[in-house]
């Protein structure tokens, strides 16, 4: 259906090209950018708040470029919807890949077993092997036991530490159900040698890093995974309140998962177990295809790791933050770098 609606309209926009006698697109809304089809572009954005700034320059970077773009607030998601509903076509894209945690979302699954690939595509790479993922426990009880790995609760008695509900396995803060870490972490629990110790406890991650915050304020043993860039190891200061724990990988992990000089850790360079990913931009394919200036675009955004982690810190310490907010931070960063931000539209105008 949504192909057959990108033909007709752009059999439409060529009539009317026709009949003004002038076939070139100038950028503007009725009018193509760079032979792009200029169907109004529906944009996601994750589930994970981290990611909201970076979603809203995103799409106001593509209005900036002349497109009508839905507001990605309006189609918050996790992982497991997203990526389906991508090469679906019922979504162009979202900001918030991570990859390689996503790559299991880039290949589909007939009902006779054999793989395929779907109609996605990660594109230009916004944060460059900067996205650190792992495991975390409060400092206190890390140095009164000696904890500097996840293998240290192969032994019972030391995953019991953590153990809230009293089913003697430590309860480890993870993620939402839905997210790409959600998965790898039951992975971690169904592979590695401390995972018969520790089980997943899901929920809203915020509501539940609330509760790690008020259990290690109180002095009290706390196990959990995060990732960077992200408000908690601001205001759970790494090597003061929380340390990293090293943990093995999985057996068929591609990629680095050290670390070299990461503060909190026991070694260094720290062996998190975690490929440390990119953050990309994600598109369908077809998508692509139709609009080359957003390709062009999309290909060319970079957003500093630190520039992302002080907004999400500064979120994070409000008592209330609206989409409104977001956007108001995406705009000030975009004319804090409009250089920048000129040259990367060039490059998409061709």
């Amino acid at each position: 259906m949504r192909a057959r609606k990108r033909v007709a309209l752009a059999l439409a926009v060529a009539m009317v090209f026709t009949a003004c006698g002038d076939g070139d697109g100038d950028g503007g809304a009725a009018g193509g950018v760079g032979g792009d089809t200029r169907e109004p572009i529906t944009m996601a954005r994750a589930t994970w708040d981290t990611g909201f700034m970076q979603a809203a320059i995103y799409a106001a970077l593509l209005e900036e470029l002349g497109y009508e773009v839905s507001s990605p607030a309006d189609l918050t998601r996790d992982a497991n919807g997203f990526y389906p509903a991508l090469a679906r076509g019922e979504i162009d894209l979202w900001a918030n890949g991570w990859f390689p945690l996503h790559d299991r979302y880039l290949t589909g699954t007939l009902v006779t077993g054999q793989t395929y690939e779907r109609a996605i595509t990660p594109i230009g790479t916004q944060v460059d092997n900067g996205a650190l993922q792992g495991y975390l426990v409060d400092k206190q009880t890390a140095d009164e036991y000696g904890i500097t790995s996840m293998s240290d609760l192969a032994d019972a008695s030391i995953a019991q530490l953590f153990d809230d509900d009293g089913d003697g396995k430590a309860d480890l803060i993870g993620c939402n159900e839905g997210w790409g870490c959600n998965l790898a972490i039951t992975d971690h629990i169904l592979e590695l040698d401390w995972g018969g110790n520790v089980e997943q406890i899901s929920g809203d991650y915020s509501d539940l890093m609330a509760r790690v915050e008020t259990k290690i304020a109180n002095g009290e043993p706390a196990l959990f995974y995060t990732w960077t860039p992200n408000w908690t190891v601001d205001r759970l200061r790494v090597g003061t309140d929380v340390v990293w724990l090293e943990s093995p990988s999985l057996p068929d992990t591609e990629g680095t998962t050290t670390v070299s000089g990461l503060a909190g850790c026991a070694s260094d360079p720290c062996d998190l177990g975690w490929v440390v990913n990119d953050i990309r931009a994600v598109a369908n394919s077809d998508f692509l295809d139709d609009n080359p200036a957003v390709k062009r675009l999309l290909e060319v955004v970079q957003i500093p790791l630190d520039d992302i982690a002080t907004q999400n810190a500064k979120m994070a310490s409000a008592d209330e933050y609206s989409d409104a907010d977001i956007a108001a931070d995406a705009h000030a960063w975009i004319e804090a770098n409009r250089q920048l931000v000129d040259g990367w539209l060039a490059t998409a105008r061709g």
